[in-house]
């Protein structure tokens, strides 16, 4: 493989030999069902995943009778007199009840279909995306791909089921709000993005899955799990002709109508938008021992070319022990157990961060030197030493992250949601490599330029803060 390989929506096969001779393939049928696969030499085992490109920002709000609407099937039209309750919180409650049954398993049938083959079954509720995804020996994929097809296109949303999962949920959302890393994460998404949809909690508050009815759900569900919705991912030991035939069976056997052609839903765009900070400052006070900080600027685009070159700057910065965070604050000064840099990237709005975990007397300060440290590099950039380690480091994370087949099956579905290419590991290191000691120092400038968010969740005097949200 030589450079990244595009995945065109109209293409309907492809194939491709990926570095350490995996085979990569995917299909594109008639109905807009994509499915992707990398066949991994030597491998046991297989990871599958049903994925949706429709996450936590793609909820509705309550829509007046009076206002119009798009219709499942895309017609625009008015409601007809009747408001549209809000969706807000559905799609974390759809990943708990697909697990709930079906016209022909209950939710025992379900769970019992894994654990009796000792396999692993599970979900996961992203901002822009829904997978649900299992991991089974070879010989038991036929089984992982029929169950999985079956929660995907025939969950009866049992009204139930319903009402015992929203207590589930609640329960979720108050664990949750017991850890303030979970706390100071969504309060930073909200302050660097503030009213864009990507600002939201992923899982819902406590007023929006109380307030959500079936009915939201319901509506959610068939607006959003079509044939022409639906990716197909699977790493390990797969053959691809086979798994297409096994879901091409699994979803024809659920009713779903393969004979009417479909393109698949278009790709979001991944054009970066403005965003309107929502708050310099966020202060949750809670009688905790230790404060948690986190400061954040508006990031990348999950499509970006520099995202490379964020990946090095991430590194050097705060993502290892011999970072320069983790140096100054936790080494040299003693002030944190914790401390380190992230980003995150969507379709058309990011966020770099900053993190540490300190005691409350000192939180002010560390938000400081961890300003103060951004402020340094992007003055000065970072050395060839931090330059090489920080590409030693990335290379060596992603060979070894490879060697996991759910690393591999989330790599297929990312790649076909939201980047639209295929980028293997020689490519990546590739790519790596060709990060310069100026891509770095112009990114974090571009970075620093941005409005600076503080979260922080501890006992806390917000007036502490002023010297550095002045800054």
């Amino acid at each position: 493989m030589n450079g990244a390989v595009a995945l065109p929506l109209d293409l309907p096969e492809l194939s491709l030999t990926a570095s350490g001779d995996a085979l990569v393939r995917r299909s594109v049928l008639p109905s807009g069902i994509r499915i992707l696969s990398e066949r991994v030499p030597g491998a046991r085992s297989a990871t599958i995943g049903f994925w949706v490109a429709v996450g936590s920002r793609d909820e509705l709000g309550a829509v007046p009778a009076t206002e119009s609407t798009i219709g499942l099937d895309g017609a625009t039209g008015a409601t007809g007199g009747a408001a549209i309750p809000s969706r807000f919180g559905s799609t974390h409650f759809l990943e708990h009840l697909l697990f709930k049954g079906t016209p022909t398993r209950s939710a025992l049938d379900i769970a019992v279909s894994f654990d009796q083959v000792g396999g692993e079954h599970n979900a996961l509720t992203g901002k822009e995306y829904t997978c649900y995804y299992a991991k089974v020996q070879d010989s038991d994929l036929p089984m992982a791909v029929g169950v999985l097809a079956d929660m995907f296109t025939s969950s009866i949303l049992d009204s139930t089921e319903f009402e015992t999962e929203r207590g589930v949920i609640l329960e979720e959302l108050a664990m949750a709000d017991d850890d303030p890393n979970d706390v100071v994460g969504e309060r930073l998404f909200e302050a660097v993005l503030g009213d864009h949809p990507l600002g939201r909690p992923i899982g819902g508050t406590n007023e929006t899955i109380r307030a959500v009815t079936r009915d939201a759900v319901w509506q959610h569900y068939l607006a959003n799990y079509r044939p022409n919705d639906l990716v197909v991912t699977v790493a390990g030991a797969v053959d691809h002709d086979h798994l297409v035939a096994l879901v091409t069976a699994a979803v024809d056997g659920a009713g779903w109508n393969l004979s009417k052609p479909a393109r698949p839903v278009e790709r979001r765009r991944g054009d970066s938008v403005s965003v309107t900070r929502g708050s310099a400052l966020s202060i949750t006070n809670r009688p905790n021992e230790q404060a948690v900080v986190m400061l954040g600027y508006p990031g990348l685009v999950a499509t970006d070319d520099r995202r490379s070159a964020l990946s090095v700057l991430n590194s050097a910065f705060g993502g290892g022990m011999s970072s320069r965070l983790f140096q100054e604050i936790r080494e040299k000064r003693g002030l944190a157990y914790s401390v380190y840099s992230y980003a995150a990237g969507y379709s058309d709005a990011g966020l770099f961060g900053m993190y540490a975990g300190c005691s409350p007397k000192n939180a002010a300060q560390v938000s400081e030197l961890l300003l103060d440290e951004f402020r340094r590099l992007a003055d000065g950039g970072i050395t060839a030493d931090e330059l090489a380690r920080a590409k030693g480091q990335l290379s060596g994370s992603a060979a070894l992250s490879l060697e996991d087949s759910d690393t591999r099956m989330s790599r297929l579905g990312r790649s076909e949601i939201t980047t639209g290419e295929f980028a293997d590991l020689d490519e990546g290191l590739r790519r790596l490599d060709a990060v310069t000691l100026d891509d770095v120092q112009q990114l974090a400038q571009s970075l620093i330029a941005g409005p600076l968010s503080i979260a922080a969740v501890g006992a806390l005097d917000a007036s502490a803060f002023d010297a550095v949200v002045r800054r």
